[in-house]
């Protein structure tokens, strides 16, 4: 790790994070579509030589950049979207031309598959799905019949067990508790319990005592007990959403979502937005 100040401190960097990862792993992205996407680490992610992943995720431009990048195996998620913009463009072109594998499922049974892993067993009995092609086009989503007198058929949302996890926080400390500020705190924690190995990037790291000050206490929504790294990276989110701290960067998504038209328009792109560096050189360029 790369700036251990004392035992107790979990401070590491975005390229810390990328060499816990192995080819074919299967890693789990906190946040909600283009909000609060730990995209200082998906960067590093897709600016290394790390392939085959499995991610999993409410997804948006975390999961089309690690597509664009041909880092993904398998998507495993409940939509992919830019909000503002319906579906995720490089995701889109990777689904359409066949080029991952998917696993798709309802918002619902997405959040119990997460709370099957963290609660370790193999599967959560749901009615979400039932008579749809969520089950009938997908043989991971399997049905179980209920031992009790009911006899009810019910879908099984299998475990959305994770090797990795990471996840994007307002503030934190080096001890590696977490705090969100805006109204909703998605499945964040859950992201981290499903997880072997967990990792929180943060806008700063504050000391303790104003985490406890900063917000409600349902605010404290990740303890140091779900954490292995916290990173400190300012618009670490960026270019989603992380109100109130910054709100979604709407000129550059448009860009980013025009540079899936054309392979050109990609390499533009790439050369200027990933390829520039680390998460320092990147907010140079951005002008952030």
């Amino acid at each position: 790790m790369s700036e251990a100040s004392s035992p107790a401190s979990k401070i590491v960097t975005e390229a810390d994070v990328v060499a816990e990862l192995r080819d074919g792993m299967t890693i789990g992205i906190g946040g909600w579509g283009s909000r609060r996407k730990p995209m200082s680490v998906v960067r590093a992610i897709a600016q290394s030589d790390v392939k085959d992943l499995t991610v999993v995720s409410y997804a948006g431009p975390d999961l089309g950049l690690l597509c664009a990048t041909g880092k993904v195996a398998k998507a495993v998620y409940a939509f992919c979207s830019l909000d503002s913009i319906a579906l995720e463009p490089h995701f889109r072109t990777a689904r359409q031309a066949g080029a991952i594998s998917t696993l798709e499922m309802d918002e619902g049974m997405f959040l119990l598959g997460l709370q099957a892993a963290a609660w370790r067993v193999p599967f959560l009995p749901t009615r979400v799905g039932l008579g749809s092609d969520l089950v009938a086009r997908q043989s991971e989503i399997r049905t179980v019949t209920s031992p009790y007198d009911d006899g009810e058929e019910l879908v099984a949302a299998p475990a959305l067990t994770l090797d990795l996890a990471v996840v994007h926080m307002h503030r934190g400390d080096k001890r590696g508790n977490g705090q969100y500020l805006n109204v909703d705190p998605y499945f964040d924690d859950l992201f981290l319990q499903a997880a072997e190995k967990r990792f929180m990037s943060v806008e700063r790291i504050v000391e303790t005592d104003e985490l406890a000050a900063g917000g409600p206490i349902q605010s404290l929504k990740i303890p140091r007990l779900l954490t292995d790294g916290v990173i400190e990276a300012p618009f670490g989110a960026h270019f989603t959403e992380c109100v109130p701290d910054y709100p979604r960067d709407e000129q550059f998504q448009k860009a980013y979502a025009a540079s899936a038209k054309s392979p050109e328009a990609w390499a533009e792109w790439k050369a200027k937005y990933l390829d520039c560096g680390d998460h320092a050189e990147y907010r140079k360029v951005v002008g952030l």
